[in-house]
């Protein structure tokens, strides 16, 4: 039943997948964002008849649709690569996994597709308000897509609304609610998409800034930080507040990726959290000296966060890996035990069934039943722990600490100073001297990588935070993968690389080619 895995196909196909969506995501957040405040600033323009507002918003627009269209090509294989080197993943869970996106794929890009036609090309050609409407449904097409992936994705972290049918070896939707609804995945659209609209605004601002350092459309560029400096001021006070309901579910579901994210390996009652640390390299679970060359914490503030008591015991990996008594915490050898025996049972019950063995495959049957008393314990206490039996060494359980903890940490602290950043800009546009703060312009110029870092960071602590599953407790990352040869996957690996970096120098030269144009007049 537990084949041997080449690690080799699995690190290949991990780092394919996490090429795809690192430069996918280089693209989204402008979609998503950019959409938005194109949407407000051709309102303004509506309301007002001012065609300077016109002028603006076509501008913008331009941006818009370099990045959409580079976007859509690299969006499109990271779905494909769910079949291509994931499909033991997308056949165990696929009947869930496949209906967000599905409903994505009808509901959502339909929408932006449609009505993205009308956006770039309707000007003069169908009314005002109804071009409006078009570039608001473009918009609101773009934040739905993103919702549906990311209840996907959320799902994965914390599975949901599903039971398994042994007769398929494969997990099935039972409440699309519970999968909809899910507090992870709603709080993950919320974070993800907040952190979107954030790097849109930077971006604004600090294009912007660049047409105020050199003089040139000075009005455009007000009007334009003006827009961008409220958007993302809002966006991103709503993003450290969605980070702290992020924290808290990762605390409730995922206690491993929280240890990691705080470098925490001895578990502690009134726990702090760490503003700033650095962790010594190499250091063996099980240690009983510390892990840091030193740290600066806020007292209790971890427990609180994590569990809304400032007095809560906090897990660390070692009470993960060993278990804890005291705290009810199963050790990872007996989750690993639990598992095997989970899928030993599955085996049997399969190899009864193709016996012909009635008895004992009614018998079995009953273990995977949640309406039998024996159905309902096996699943509580074994099948729960599926996955684990995938694993043989309880150190597996843990991810990579150093990365996902430094890189919760600049995500947090980039975050936090984007809150400041947007006050500082909104201060001085709201006073008219923003043409005259050299230091502030050439700080919005240099803070437009920031965002990106920041939001890439994110996706670290999530992605790399919650190994070695693929979905939470019940299918690890070298149980999903497809069987396939990994120099394939290296080959196509060093080509979606090169095609990729091709894409994204393109998408960066036309855009600073169309920025140094700059709004010509009537926005052609």
């Amino acid at each position: 039943m537990i084949e041997q895995v080449d690690l080799s196909l699995v690190n290949w196909s991990r780092a394919q997948f996490a090429l795809t969506a690192m430069y996918h995501w280089i693209f989204v957040p402008l979609t998503l964002g950019l959409s938005f405040m194109i949407a407000m600033m051709e309102t303004k323009y509506v309301k007002s008849g001012n065609e300077e507002w016109k002028r603006i918003t076509k501008f913008w627009m331009k941006l818009f649709g370099i990045n959409f269209a580079i976007g859509v090509a690299t969006g499109i294989i990271l779905e494909f690569e769910f079949g291509t080197n994931w499909s033991n993943y997308s056949w165990f869970v696929g009947d869930i996994f496949g209906a967000p996106l599905a409903i994505e794929g009808i509901m959502a890009f339909f929408l932006e597709s449609t009505f993205i036609a009308v956006m770039f090309f309707g000007w003069n050609k169908v009314s005002k308000k109804f071009h409006l409407v078009s570039t608001w449904l473009v918009a609101f097409g773009a934040s739905l897509s993103a919702l549906w992936i990311l209840i996907a994705n959320g799902w994965m972290q914390y599975p949901a609304g599903m039971h398994f049918n042994p007769d398929t070896a494969r997990n099935e939707m039972i409440s699309f609610l519970d999968v909809f609804l899910s507090p992870l995945a709603i709080n993950k659209f919320l974070h993800t998409i907040f952190s979107a609209y954030t790097i849109s605004a930077i971006f604004i601002i600090g294009v912007s800034a660049w047409f105020l350092i050199k003089k040139r459309e000075i009005m455009f560029a007000k009007k334009s930080m003006l827009v961008a400096g409220i958007f993302g001021l809002v966006s991103s006070m709503y993003l450290v507040a969605t980070g702290d309901g992020s924290a808290y579910n990762v605390a409730q579901h995922q206690p491993a990726k929280l240890a990691a994210m705080e470098g925490m390996y001895h578990g502690q009652e009134r726990a702090g959290l760490v503003v700033l640390g650095v962790l010594k390299p190499g250091y063996e679970i099980g240690s009983e000296e510390s892990p840091y060359y030193f740290k600066f914490e806020i007292p209790q503030l971890l427990s609180f966060l994590g569990y809304r008591n400032v007095d809560a015991f906090v897990p660390g990996i070692n009470d993960l890996v060993e278990g804890n008594e005291q705290y009810q915490l199963l050790s990872a050898d007996e989750k690993i035990m639990r598992g095997k025996v989970a899928i030993a049972t599955l085996k049997e019950y399969k190899d009864a069934k193709e016996s012909g063995d009635v008895l004992l495959t009614d018998s079995l049957r009953e273990y995977f039943d949640e309406n039998t008393p024996q159905g309902k314990e096996f699943l509580d206490e074994y099948f729960s722990y599926f996955g684990y039996g995938f694993l043989n060494d309880p150190k597996d359980i843990i991810p990579n600490v150093p990365m996902t903890f430094y890189s919760f940490h600049i995500m947090v602290g980039l975050g936090f100073y984007f809150v400041l950043f947007f006050m500082i800009i909104l201060f001085f546009t709201w006073k008219n001297v923003i043409d005259r703060k050299k230091l502030i312009l050439r700080l919005a110029i240099l803070t437009m990588p920031l965002g990106f870092i920041a939001s890439q960071a994110g996706w670290i602590v999530s992605e790399v935070g919650r190994q070695p599953w693929v979905v939470q407790d019940y299918l690890p990352t070298i149980a999903a993968v497809t069987h396939i040869d990994a120099s394939a996957v290296q080959l196509t690996f060093f080509l979606f690389a090169a095609l990729f970096t091709a894409l994204l120098i393109a998408e960066v030269t036309i855009m600073i080619k169309q920025i140094k144009k700059g709004p010509n007049e009537g926005g052609q």
